[in-house]
């Protein structure tokens, strides 16, 4: 199973290295997407990053698609810093994403992590 799963891995990250992953932030977030259906936090939290790094630091810039893409790559990757108890990182994160998109979804997490830290 493990070489299976090796073996899959290789080909995606050939696949990626041919097609080109670079600058694409729909990419990472679908490979960010791919890594956290298979368990693989680390990755998956490092292509979520990549994500809020390529996206423009002003946010009047950026189209909505972006936007909307922008604040999924924060709520995720506060999903992500829960999986691994780093809960600080996470309410950051779930902060930011409400900050993007004030939703009653984000508003829950932001509030679940006050209160996770808070025990």
């Amino acid at each position: 199973m493990i070489k299976h799963l090796k073996n899959i891995l290789l080909t995606l990250l050939a696949v990626l290295a041919f097609t080109g992953c670079k600058e694409d932030p729909q990419r990472h977030l679908q490979l960010a997407q791919w890594y956290s259906q298979k368990g693989l936090i680390d990755e998956a939290i490092l292509e979520y990053r990549e994500v809020t790094r390529l996206l423009p630091a002003d946010i009047k810039s950026l189209s909505r698609a972006d936007y909307e893409l922008l604040a999924d790559a924060h709520y995720r990757l506060a999903l992500m810093y829960t999986k691994k108890d780093w809960w600080g990182y996470a309410l950051q994160e779930a902060e930011t994403c409400f900050e993007l998109l004030p939703t009653r979804e984000h508003y829950d997490m932001v509030t679940l992590l006050r209160k996770r830290i808070d025990l």
